[in-house]
């Protein structure tokens, strides 16, 4: 009991000592990507990086042949392939900037140079069910030169152990 009365102090510091500093810098990008509609995010180590929803530069159009895709039922360990298989159907070329599984399960891999116009692409996503069961559902977010500039594609399924 008498140990624990010489935490409190500390506790308090630590407590005192997390909201000064660096959390100023965190709550001023926060209010100026409200202000901007921008969406804020983790960075690296911690830090607060913003990223906007515009697009700078010539926008164009995107569109997949599908969207999602079902994988039917798996066994636990079996990983899960698919192409989704895209054009650009506007008039500049098009520019994939990110694709951003919903969890480390899903690797994608993209184009990472200019799909021109009329011109088409693939973007292949694995999904590893290792550790996995039941019902599943994993999103990967397309971010390009397009309006909006983001697309979700699905895979979804169910895994038996």
């Amino acid at each position: 009991m008498k140990n624990n009365w010489l935490l409190i102090p500390f506790v308090l510091l630590a407590l005192v000592s997390c909201n000064s500093g660096g959390d100023s810098d965190l709550r001023d990008q926060a209010r100026e990507s409200l202000e901007n509609q921008t969406v804020v995010s983790p960075g690296a180590q911690g830090a607060m990086a913003a990223q906007t929803d515009e697009v700078s530069g010539p926008v164009t159009a995107i569109t997949f042949e599908s969207k999602k895709f079902d994988f039917g039922t798996a066994e636990s360990g079996d990983k899960v392939k698919n192409v989704f298989k895209f054009t650009n159907t506007g008039d500049e070329p098009l520019v994939i900037s990110n694709v951003k599984p919903s969890c480390g399960c899903t690797t994608p891999s993209w184009p990472k140079e200019p799909i021109a116009p009329g011109e088409s692409g693939e973007i292949e996503a694995i999904f590893d069910t290792s550790g996995k069961s039941g019902a599943q559902t994993k999103s990967i977010t397309v971010t390009a030169n397009t309006d909006p500039s983001s697309s979700i594609l699905i895979l979804e399924g169910t895994v038996n152990k």
